[in-house]
């Protein structure tokens, strides 16, 4: 049995929906880096680190290798950047609206026409 496209949209946004996943993903827009890396740039414990690259890995949101030790992280495709980008772009918008409305709203204490 095939789930609906909009519920598929939905889990993969929930699984979008966790700071340190963020966080992982914007990491790995420059490229594929080995675990110790990601550890590094994310205050997080390693055991956290690792429970949350499961999930994205899970979901197939990344995708891992080995190079000779070292497990490597990679966006399992450029359109996870992309998506990224067009969050960022959103946010700015929400947040230029959120300013502009603050702007009319005038100085805390005095009232607006």
């Amino acid at each position: 049995m095939s789930v609906p496209l909009y519920q598929a949209k939905a889990e993969m946004f929930r699984t979008l929906g966790h700071p340190v996943r963020i966080r992982v993903l914007e990491l790995l827009q420059d490229g594929p880096k080995p675990v110790r890396l990601l550890l590094a740039e994310i205050d997080v414990e390693a055991s956290g680190l690792s429970q949350q690259l499961a999930v994205l890995r899970r979901a197939g949101i990344v995708l891992t290798y080995r190079d000779g030790p070292l497990v490597m992280y990679a966006l399992s495709t450029p359109d996870v950047a992309d998506l990224l980008a067009a969050g960022r772009r959103i946010l700015r918008a929400v947040l230029a609206d959120r300013d502009g409305l603050l702007i009319e709203l005038g100085p805390a204490g005095k009232t607006a026409p």
